[in-house]
């Protein structure tokens, strides 16, 4: 039995008349070639389908159906195969023997006429030809189920790394499940971390001020001494004031304090600050400000910087305990783009010659109630409201220090362009009586408040009338009496706030003034501020209220 590339490597001859189909066998074997001689069209096709180089037949043997089925078969071929035909052909010229050699040219397709009789060198080189045209072919056929193998090995070998692929992803997933539920874990146990470090600090920091507070309150009555007795208020004034301060800090951390930010003169508000931070500051420090001429103005709020550069002025001191320089410097920072700001800054900065910082400490300088310091020594909120300051006011703050080399704090801040507003000094007026007694109509839930407030009104000339909530506030402006301004807090029971209550009365009685006041300047606070109603910070003096009350009272519409 032969081998497929034997069989593939054969010429097939199909002569049914004479002696031309044996004949040409012998001359093709000569030559080298394997030769099968056929006795039908059926053979020869049955052949043909097991493997062929080069079919070699006389025309004669295509009469009829003949032709239909080896047309047929020409065109099951495969794509790649194209089988050349070697035809036999007589000298006939007849007009129907040409219209049948065309018809036999464009069924086969890849055709040799040679006219018999033909010499047996024309035959076999035409044959030989024939058998290198076709095996070109094969090695076409092998080059394209090369590829289709390889295309095969490509694509298990696709569907495969697609198959690992899906896995790694599904258990990538899985993982960063896993990783978001540790995380979440991790930012809650922060966050409650920080939140005991927070209360711890807070509760630490203002029952020392209530301390002092209360114990001299119990003092104060057991004392006859005048001056004990005022050294014990100057405690309690003090301890109030820090109070204040230290809430002031945490707001201004938390992003939730109002900045009043208006145009500054750098040069100006520090060189205005010398007395305080000479006061604040031992007598071996130095303090020298290098700033340039034309040192660009700011837009912050003056005493929020005033704050913080008083804050790193005690930070630089006391990393100084055995003394040292301070040195406050400006610089104008032009296209200013790094760290996500953009545009025209003015750098500020407050260096020392002290003993520097290590990078753990660094790391950490700006997390509230942070603090290197003895108990008691410190809040560890001066870097934290630094912090909260620059980036409420638009700009950054950065710390580069080394240990045993010094520290310098600087902040970024924007530069302004609108023109420096004229300063307005208030200086705290003794307490104004009003003259004819002005009713005010007193908005406080709180009791204690309420009845403190109501003897600050007495003492400066006011009649309050106390009501608890926005709904009885309402109840007294209805039943006619007289009320010449609404004081209320913003934080109030019942779902009505101070400024829904004031939006009321300016519905019902646009002419009568109203003031807030609160312990938290919130949303409503700006709003209120937005909407032209004058806004009272808690804890305020006595000062404070009459002129607030007094202003509101010298605003009022003529009736």
């Amino acid at each position: 039995m032969k081998s497929p590339d034997a069989l593939e490597a054969r010429v097939l001859v199909y002569a049914p008349i004479g002696r031309d189909g044996t004949a040409s066998a012998n001359v093709l074997r000569r030559a080298g070639l394997e030769v099968d001689v056929c006795g039908s069209i059926e053979a020869l096709l049955a052949q043909a389908n097991e493997g062929v180089s080069t079919l070699c037949v006389t025309e004669e043997a295509l009469f009829g159906k003949n032709l239909v089925a080896m047309a047929t078969w020409v065109d099951r071929q495969p794509a790649w195969s194209d089988v050349p035909f070697v035809v036999l052909t007589s000298h006939l010229r007849q007009p129907a023997v040409e219209v049948w050699r065309k018809k036999m040219l464009a069924s086969l397709r890849n055709v040799s006429l040679l006219e018999r009789p033909v010499h047996s060198i024309t035959l076999s080189s035409t044959v030989l030809a024939a058998v290198r045209a076709r095996g070109r072919q094969y090695e076409m056929r092998a080059l394209l189920h090369a590829r289709e193998s390889a295309a095969a090995v490509l694509e298990e070998t696709v569907r495969a790394r697609t198959k690992e692929l899906q896995a790694a992803n599904e258990a990538l997933r899985e993982q960063m499940k896993e990783r978001a539920l540790v995380e979440e874990s991790l930012r809650h146990a922060q966050k409650m971390e920080a939140l005991g470090q927070l209360t711890g600090g807070v509760a630490h920091d203002f029952n020392n001020l209530l301390m002092v507070i209360s114990g001299g309150l119990q003092m104060f009555d057991r004392l006859a001494d005048q001056e004990r007795r005022a050294r014990l208020l100057r405690a309690m004034r003090q301890a109030v004031e820090r109070g204040a301060g230290l809430t002031r800090q945490l707001l201004t951390f938390s992003r939730h304090q109002a900045l009043q930010a208006q145009p500054v003169d750098l040069v100006r508000q520090v060189d205005g600050m010398r007395d305080m931070l000479d006061r604040s500051l031992s007598g071996d420090i130095k303090v020298s400000l290098r700033f340039p001429e034309w040192l660009w103005l700011v837009e912050v709020d003056p005493g929020e910087l005033e704050l913080v550069l008083l804050n790193l002025a005690v930070n630089a001191r006391d990393a100084m305990p055995g003394g040292g320089t301070i040195e406050i410097r400006g610089e104008n920072v032009p296209d200013l783009d790094e760290g996500g700001l953009n545009g025209d800054f003015v750098s500020l900065s407050v260096v020392d010659s002290g003993t520097g910082m290590t990078d753990e400490v660094k790391a950490r300088v700006f997390e509230p109630f942070f603090t290197t310091k003895d108990v008691g020594k410190g809040s560890g909120l001066g870097l934290a409201q630094a912090y909260g300051f620059a980036r409420q006011s638009g700009g950054n703050v950065q710390i580069f220090s080394e240990l045993g080399r010094g520290t310098e704090v600087r902040l970024m801040l924007p530069r302004c362009l609108k023109p420096l507003q004229a300063s307005v000094l208030m200086d705290h007026a003794p307490v104004a009586t009003a003259g004819a007694a002005a009713h005010v109509l007193l908005v406080e839930d709180d009791d204690e408040v309420a009845a403190l407030v109501g003897e600050m009104m007495a003492q400066l000339g006011f009649e309050a009338t106390r009501v608890a909530s926005p709904a009885a506030a309402l109840g007294a402006l209805a039943d006619g009496r007289r009320i010449d301004v609404v004081f209320s807090d913003i934080m109030m029971p019942g779902g009505m706030s101070g400024l829904a209550l004031a939006r009321e009365v300016r519905m019902r009685r646009r002419e009568l003034p109203i003031v807030l006041t609160t312990g938290y300047m919130g949303q409503e606070a700006r709003s209120a501020e937005t909407e032209g109603i004058p806004v009272l910070a808690k804890p305020y003096r006595a000062d404070d209220l009459s002129a607030v009350l007094h202003t509101a009272l010298g605003r009022r519409a003529p009736t």
